[in-house]
């Protein structure tokens, strides 16, 4: 036990050499062989007091920079990403998997390799458990990360950790910005898709809208992610780790993309959201709009035929508020809704584009990311 008398040293001798000799063999044990015996003595001298207690001071999340180096720290898992396998150069199979932990000065991400990834693929790394790491930092995919190897150091730790994630308002994102962190409320939730990868394979994609008290954002979820929205429904608050923004080419809004290296999850939290409807007077062309009014005009539903061979439909309706009267058409399943619908039926058009339609009138299209709500 010579490895650990100058951790012992730093206690001043607020506890007995035995029992801290003992104490140090239950933690080896606690931790199931994880750490070795001179971080577990760092653990023990840690939960009696000492703030210094060899080579690498423990530090706070906020005070991670690029060029740290090796450092130790306590923190909260807060969300876990499934390990994976990989070949490497030498023919071996590698594994690697990352997780976001937390103190109370910010967040980060773990990317775990080998020994230190099989602990999330056998369940043993659940969210809410602290720990204590030892790792290197470098810059990483979406900025700087904790490596930890076989070297490194990742043990389950009985201190209290208060864990903070810094979240961004939707109105606060631009196009480029990565690693964002936000809470928002589901206002609506598409289907699953499927489509060919170039690599052959079968990818998947989900998309929903979500909101906040400062507007409200398209999310795109791929692959695993998108079937995480089967276990959410419309009105959930929910917690997106580590996604980024980008403009949609179509609109030129700025949308939210979640991939294998985010989550979205459902929080205990309620997030405020009011819909910001705009008065059919101030609608201009080449916008999205969320109007409320009443239905003042009911046209036919018409099928016509897609350059592809499919069949699509479309049908016109006319809604009023207290400005004025606009033109909409509703493509594909929306235009369904004329038959439902009777003059003076309060209806909201939610996320409708506007565009100059027949006589340079304004008009707003209703499509698929078009929410209709009727009254």
């Amino acid at each position: 036990m010579d490895e650990i008398n100058d951790i012992y040293e730093k206690l001043g001798g607020i506890i007995s050499k035995e029992d801290f000799t003992r104490e140090v063999e239950e933690k080896v044990e606690q931790m199931s062989g994880l750490c070795d015996i001179r971080t577990a003595a760092m653990l023990v001298a840690h939960d009696h007091g000492a703030s210094d207690t060899g080579e690498n001071q423990l530090q706070k999340i906020s005070g991670i920079t690029p060029s740290s180096g090796n450092i130790k720290f306590i923190a909260k898992v807060m969300s876990v990403f499934p390990a994976k396998e990989f070949n490497r150069n030498d023919g071996t199979v590698g594994r690697v998997a990352n997780i976001i932990v937390a103190d109370e000065t910010g967040s980060i991400r773990l990317t775990l390799w080998d020994d230190r990834a099989d602990l999330v693929k056998t369940g043993n790394i659940e969210v809410g458990q602290n720990y204590q790491v030892a790792g290197y930092v470098k810059e990483g995919y979406s900025g700087i990360e904790v490596n930890i190897g076989n070297n490194g150091v990742l043990c389950e730790t009985d201190e209290k950790v208060e864990a903070r994630i810094d979240s961004k308002k939707i109105e606060d994102i631009k196009s480029g910005m990565g690693d964002l962190n936000i809470r928002g409320r589901i206002l609506d939730i598409a289907d699953i898709r499927t489509f060919n990868k170039k690599d052959g394979t079968v990818g998947k994609v989900a998309n929903i809208m979500i909101g906040d008290e400062t507007g409200k954002i398209r999310v795109t979820l791929w692959d695993e992610t998108a079937d995480l929205t089967t276990e959410l429904q419309t009105d959930d608050s929910v917690e997106i780790i580590n996604g980024y923004a980008k403009e949609n080419n179509f609109n030129q809004q700025v949308e939210m993309q979640v991939g294998n290296r985010s989550t979205i999850r459902k929080i205990e939290d309620e997030v405020e959201f009011k819909e910001d409807f705009t008065s059919i007077a101030d609608i201009i062309p080449g916008e999205s709009y969320s109007i409320s009014g009443q239905v003042s005009g009911l046209g036919e539903m018409k099928e016509f035929d897609r350059d592809d061979g499919t069949v699509n439909m479309v049908s016109n309706i006319y809604v009023s508020d207290d400005t004025g009267r606009i033109r909409i058409a509703l493509w594909g399943d929306h235009a369904l809704l004329v038959d439902q619908l009777d003059i003076d039926m309060a209806v909201e058009i939610i996320d409708a584009f506007s565009k100059s339609g027949f006589n340079d009138e304004i008009e707003l299209s209703a499509g698929n990311r078009t929410r209709i709500v009727v009254r």
